[in-house]
Order: structure tokens, then sequence, then C-alpha cells
């Protein structure tokens, strides 16, 4: 006789708690955008950004509780709740930087920060996934939500190519994604990551395990990359590198999915993944100077991918997933602070659009000092922090992952990670060069007018100083995490 599983308790579901509320306040406001006329759409963002707030309150005390419930699928604990900090105080501020851009523009539609909530969610299933088939669920809901962000201005035809190409990718992401987990699963006979991890240590069967993975890595890889507007980029584009190493992070710390498919003692992995960061990071790098958009400069091109896996020390023993919590925190850290970064490198290229000009080229930025003195200052701030440059909070963010691989005993790949450091700090002191030295193009822009924009730009900007002189909290709360 068949049986139908039982229903979880209220009680199983306390861990829950944030993402059930932030679910929950999407679909009411969904309703409530019905009743708002196009003249006070600015209720919808707000209470979007209050739903936020009080998500974040919820996880920063700690409401519900932590615990591993629905059958292993969900887990959340303090390496969780870190991350998913993280993910919703990014997410708060890729709405207030948005405001102003949708509202000159006259783009403004109120599913757009209910879109917005919905992929934050995603994100947050994302980083407490237990098994594949929650992770997978996270990420969709993630996707589905980028492609309409992405297609947001429909009357611009870059917006609409790019959304066209990023379904396209998507799905085919999605189909590579969904073929390598049918193959772990064949493999293992199962799709919960802790079960995964058992099946692999017990069998010395990896052929099928491998490919699977491949092909699982192969999907993830599509995911992560496509292009848009600068107002959804400000929320995808961090969002989604956010989610992806949380992830990582999260599976690494408890030995979930990874751990121990190369076989111990090969010390294939680490050459194998280190062929893949020197090919393909270092192109990825050395390219950015090519790229005319202003985008590519303030967005970290060089360094995200090689400090991406410095981060995690793997040991000598080739263990794909291996390391230890000094390793964990410091991939956990590097995925806040790049977070931080990247969500202020945004929203300075939102404060210099207008209607007509969006602040696309590195043109646009010559002579900035001399039209908006203050807007400069903090654009220095932002490239200084994205080029390690001491004391700002991303020299201790790249110190902290290459000394994690030192120890780990990867020294070449630390190295790997120096030189393309000095690389990547070209671009983005070119930026500052061109603000300070260059003369301006075309005619002078009027300081911006939203001050909720300025006071939080400013606040995310000195904060990167503020930060690195006393980097030690937000360290302190990634040990914690892996403790």
């Amino acid at each position: 006789m068949i049986t139908s599983p039982a229903m979880p308790s209220a009680t199983e579901l306390l861990p829950l708690l944030p993402e059930l509320v932030l679910i929950g306040g999407a679909f009411a406001l969904l309703i409530v955008d019905l009743f708002i006329d196009a003249r006070h759409k600015v209720w919808t963002h707000f209470l979007s950004v209050l739903v936020l707030v009080v998500v974040l309150a919820m996880l920063a005390t700690g409401k519900g509780g932590q615990g591993v419930v629905m059958n292993g699928m969900f887990v959340r604990d303090t390496a969780a709740d870190v991350m998913k900090l993280a993910i919703v105080l990014m997410s708060g501020l890729t709405l207030v930087y948005g405001w102003s851009y949708l509202r000159e523009r006259r783009l403004y539609r109120g599913e757009i920060p209910v879109l917005v909530l919905f992929a934050t969610a995603g994100m947050m299933m994302l980083v407490s996934a237990g098994s594949l088939g929650h992770g997978l669920s996270g990420m969709e809901l993630l996707a589905l939500c980028s492609y309409a962000l992405v297609a947001a201005d429909r009357d611009n035809g870059k917006a609409t190519e790019a959304a066209m190409k990023y379904i396209v990718l998507g799905s085919l992401a999605s189909g590579l994604l969904l073929y390598g987990m049918s193959l772990v699963y064949g493999a293992t006979g199962s799709l919960h990551l802790d079960a995964i991890n058992a099946a692999i240590a017990g069998s010395d069967e990896r052929t099928l395990l491998l490919t699977g993975t491949v092909f699982m890595v192969a999907g993830l890889g599509v995911q992560a990359g496509s292009g848009a507007v600068p107002h959804v980029a400000a929320g995808r584009v961090p969002g989604r590198h956010r989610a992806g190493r949380a992830v990582r992070q999260l599976r690494a710390q408890a030995g979930r999915v990874r751990h121990g498919v190369p076989p111990a003692g090969s010390g294939r992995w680490p050459a194998g993944r280190g062929v893949e960061v020197a090919a393909g990071r270092s192109r990825r790098g050395l390219a950015g100077d090519r790229q005319p958009d202003g985008r590519g400069p303030v967005q970290p091109q060089a360094h995200a991918g090689v400090f991406d896996r410095v981060a995690h020390r793997f040991p000598a023993d080739g263990n794909l997933a291996g390391g230890d919590e000094r390793g964990y925190a410091a991939a956990l850290f590097y995925a806040i602070t790049y977070a931080l970064m990247s969500t202020a490198a945004f929203g300075a290229i939102i404060a210099l659009s207008r209607q007509g000009f969006e602040a696309e080229n590195i043109d646009d930025f010559k002579g900035l000092n001399a039209r908006n003195p203050k807007l400069a200052v903090l654009v220095l701030f932002i490239m200084a922090s994205l080029a390690g440059v001491p004391p700002f909070l991303g020299f201790w963010t790249k110190l902290a992952v290459l000394g994690a691989a030192v120890q780990g005993g990867m020294l070449w790949l630390a190295l790997l990670g120096v030189a393309c450091a000095v690389v990547g700090a070209y671009y983005y002191l070119r930026v500052i060069k061109v603000m300070y030295f260059d003369e301006p193009v075309g005619a002078s822009l009027p300081a911006h007018n939203d001050r909720v924009l300025g006071v939080v730009l400013g606040v995310n900007s000195l904060g990167l100083l503020a930060l690195g002189l006393t980097r030690n909290p937000i360290m302190v709360w990634c040990q914690r995490a892996f403790t």
C-alpha cells in the first residue's frame, strides 16, 4: 500500500521562517500593487525594502532557529545565516539604487521589486540546499526572475536582446545541470548531498560520477554569464555570483557533495583545476581591457575567478572540497566583501547615469572630478578597494584568500592570484586616472538630486574604507560560521 508523505509540522518549518516571510511578503505585494496607481508606485518599492529589513532582522536575531528539516533538503546553520544576511542586505541596496534609475526613465513597474524579492528567496534557498533538487529549485527561481528583470525595459533593444540570449543560455544551462544531476543520481542512488558524499566515500567506481560532475559544473558555468542594463545588473550580477559561492562554501563545510571525488593522493584535481583557472580566468582578466563597456572595468573581471578558487584551500590529497575552517572562512569573507564592492560599483554607475545618458563607457568617467568631485571621491574608494589598495577592504580580502591558499600548500596558485591581481589593478586604476587626469567629455552633468541614493552610496563606499581599517568584525563572523 502506497502512503503519501506526512505534511511537515509547524515546528519543523520554523527554520524556514525568514524564507516564508519573504515569499509571503512578495505575494502580498503582488496584490497590494494592483491598488496603487502609477503616481504612487514608490509605496511598492518602499514596502519591498521594508520586507527585506524584516527578514534581515529575523536572520540577525536567529528567529526560527537552526536545523536540518524537510528530510534533509533544507539546512540552516550559522554559515547559511551569514550568507543570507549578505544576500538580503545587497538586495536592499539594489532596490535603493534602482529606484532613481527607474523613476527618471519612467520604467518603474510594481512587479520589479517583487521580482527582486523572489530572486532573493531563490538565492536564500540555494545556500540552504541540502539536496540537489532543492538547490535546483532555488537556482531556477533565481533564473526565472533574472530573465524578467533583464527584459524589464521592453523598449530597449539591448535589454530585449540580452533577455532572449539569457533565456536560451539559461535553458541550455538547466539542461546540462539536470543531465549531470541524473548521472550523479545514477552513480550514488540519491540526490541528498550527505548521501552522495557517503556513497562517494564507499565506492571505487567514479567514472559516472565524474561525468555527471562535469555536466553540472558546465551548467553552473553557463548560468553565471549574461548581460543587462545597469539597474538590473546591479541586482543580478553580484547576487548570482554571491549565491554560487555561498553554495560552494556550504557544501565544502559539511563535505556534502564533492568531497573525495578524485582518488585520495592522486593530486589530479588541483592540477586540473589549476589549468582551468590559469587558462580560463587569466584569459578573462586579460580580455577586460578590450571591453568598451564601462561596466567591464567597474565590475570585477580579472580577480573574480582566481580569488574565488584560491579561497578554497585544496590540500595535497586532491580532495575537491578539502580544506579547513580558515580556508572556508576566507572564501566566505571574499564572497561578502566582493558583493559589497560590486554593489557599490553598480551604484556609482547609476548615480552617474541620467535620462538619455547611461554611463556605459570609460570615457563617461573622464574629468569626473571636475564635474562632480564628491561622486569622484566615492568612485575612487570603490576602485581602490577593487584594486586591492591598502587599507581598503579589498586588500584584506585578497590577503585572506592568498594566505589560505599558501597554508593549504597551493603556493603556485597563490602566485597566479597575485599576478591576476596586478593585471586587474590596471583596469581599476585606469578609471581613477581618467577621472582625475583627463578632460571631461561632453556637457557637464549636475549633481544627482536623489538624496537617498547619494547617502546610501556614500555609506556603501565609505564603508569599504571603514571596514578595511577594522576588518576583524566581518572576518570573525565568517570564522564563527565554520567553527
